[in-house]
């Protein structure tokens, strides 16, 4: 059956009217306009009016696209190409890869498409099944090695019931476009299968068993790891107003953190930072391997000066990706920056629609969407026992830092973690800004929960007396209360707050989180006996600086211990001290 064809009769930005001339159209389907210099641009339909007319979202710019502009629907819904390939590479939202891009023009004219995996470039294949094995959607075929993995090649996840292979090939290298195998069911079809196969981007894909996220995922920055942790296969989301340092904090955890694969969707992120991420990010060595951090990370690439629709496009590409490389047995972190911007695409698409309009013009179906995003994280159980995640960190940014408003809102009541910036914190230099107090998390902590619950309460604690502070003055509060309000400081200053620009402060890992807890832990339950309000900050400051020239010691330096016994010496002379007088 031929596809369906159209014509347009409105253009509303990326929104566009088309006449439906002939043929069925589904709601889903990817659609070409063509153009009056013979450019196809691609689009999506997201609404089928009663009748003959169908809107249009756009992918790219609509600039002097005319009425009765021919339209041609695929029938194919917008899909991913999975296969080996994908890791280390810079796509935009339709998996266009922009350095390819940027070898025919420095800027991206509409209408260009560039093949988004290398056809050309030779694979080794080791064949796992033989002539005359059973095989369904995703079987495992084979495998390729991929930058530091074993990439499995499968049967395409949307066949359905069994099949026979009917040839495979022997070890060697192929193309992604060479046949591999071909299989045949019971009445003698046959199949052709390659390295690839495509998948529609918003069809989650099925978990062969689901489990529940129970195990922390090491970041390397303490406050998450201690107060406020991720789970392999858990959701976070991070809001904050602008200038609190989201994008820092993406960027530390995409570095350090303990997942296998990093997928970063920059869906409406400024130029400027998505430009930084490009350049710097194929320079960094990954800590973990000595290799390039490219060679674990794929990044999808929508700028805000880009068609809104893209937006969209790009976090249920990212999407799709992390969720094939948990089929292959590895960790996933999708980082996706930021969701704000996304749903206000939906927000200038749902308003061109003209329908009903939510809070703040959202659309009333905003939530639904943003739940349907974070729920397909999770961990999954493959066919082999094998136990691999994919997690998703978001952040929004809510206009001048409210907390209320719908996104936010909806993306709270979708996530475990909860990691808010704070402004107060940001400008006193105190990073990452997130609330000590007002954050949270349902995950497990690298350390146990009555040792987190010890270091909440002294920070409430240290918050209250902050305030009185700022009331009564020094004066008038008692020095018991002034030395909980100095021990909650220096926790906050030397445990909670991390240089994420030094080499050794930048990250932290789980033993030696645990060694700095512990010394943290002995300083708060040591009793200090000091006459003077002067006494006591001078010695906390001394602490305090003797605790960050430690922090920023190597655990091999010669001086690392001598400076862990210096602090222990400080903290001995005070608790001595009432004796000695």
């Amino acid at each position: 059956m031929e596809n369906a064809k159209g014509k347009v009769v409105s253009v509303n930005e990326s929104l566009v009217g088309v006449e439906n001339t002939e043929g069925a159209v589904m709601n889903g389907e990817v659609a070409y306009i063509i153009i009056e210099d013979g450019k196809r641009l691609k689009s999506e339909v997201i609404d089928v009016k009663p009748g003959k007319l169908v809107y249009l979202q756009v992918f790219e710019d609509t600039s002097w696209m005319r009425v009765g502009d021919p339209v041609e629907f695929t029938g194919l819904p917008l899909s991913v190409k999975l296969g080996p390939g994908i890791l280390g590479t810079v796509t935009d939202g339709l998996q266009n890869p922009l350095y390819e891009l940027a070898k025919k023009e420095w800027f991206l004219e509409r209408g260009m498409v560039v093949a988004p995996l290398d056809t050309e470039a030779k694979w080794r294949f080791t064949p796992k099944v033989k002539k005359g094995d059973t095989v369904s959607g995703s079987s495992i075929l084979g495998a390729v090695p991929e930058k530091l993995f074993t990439h499995n090649i499968f049967v395409p996840f949307s066949i359905k019931g069994n099949y026979t292979i009917d040839f495979i090939v022997e070890e060697g290298d192929y193309t992604i476009a060479d046949n591999i195998a071909i299989i045949k069911d019971d009445s003698g079809n046959t199949i052709d299968l390659t390295m690839t196969f495509d998948w529609p981007v918003k069809q989650p894909m099925p978990f062969h068993e689901r489990s529940v996220p129970t195990e922390t995922l090491p970041t390397g920055m303490r406050i998450l790891d201690a107060l406020f942790p991720i789970a392999y296969g858990g959701t976070a989301c991070s809001p904050g107003p602008f200038g609190a340092g989201k994008t820092v904090l993406q960027h530390s955890i995409a570095k350090h953190s303990r997942a296998d694969v990093v997928i970063i969707a920059a869906c409406g992120e400024r130029a400027g930072e998505a430009v930084e991420v490009f350049k710097d990010f194929p320079e960094l060595i990954d800590p973990r391997t000595g290799k390039s951090l490219m060679d674990r990370t794929y990044i999808v690439g929508n700028t805000s000066s880009m068609p809104v629709a893209a937006r969209e496009a790009s976090v249920y590409m990212a999407t799709a990706v992390g969720e094939y490389y948990r089929k292959q047995g590895l960790d996933v972190l999708i980082l996706a920056d930021s969701t704000s911007r996304w749903a206000q695409a939906l927000r200038e698409t749902s308003g061109r629609k003209e329908e009903i309009p939510g809070p703040e013009a959202f659309p009333m179906y905003i939530s639904t969407l943003i739940s349907a995003f974070y729920d397909r994280a999770g961990v999954e159980v493959l066919p082999d026992g094998t136990k691999s995640s994919l997690s998703i960190i978001g952040t929004v940014s809510p206009a001048g830092g409210n907390f209320d408003e719908p996104v936010t809102q909806a993306t709270l009541l979708s996530t475990g973690a909860f990691l808010g910036l704070s402004r107060e914190l940001s400008d006193a230099r105190k990073y990452p800004a997130i609330d000590r107090i007002d954050s949270s998390s349902k995950y497990p902590s690298l350390i146990s929960e009555d040792e987190v619950q010890f270091l909440k309460e002294l920070l409430r604690e240290g918050k209250t007396i902050a305030s009185n502070l700022l009331l009564m003055g020094e004066r008038g509060i008692t020095n018991e209360a002034y030395i909980s309000y100095q021990k909650a400081e220096l926790l906050d200053a030397v445990f909670l707050q991390q240089n994420s620009f030094h080499p050794v402060d930048g990250v932290t890992n789980p033993e030696r989180l645990r060694m700095m807890f512990d010394m943290i832990k002995h300083i708060i339950d040591t009793p200090v006996y000091i006459e003077t309000k002067d006494d006591i900050r001078s010695h906390f400051n001394f602490l305090r600086q003797a605790f960050i020239d430690w922090n920023n010691l190597k655990l091999d330096d010669s001086n690392f211990e001598g400076q862990k016994s210096k602090i222990v010496n400080l903290v001995k002379q005070k608790a001595h001290a009432k004796e000695n007088v």
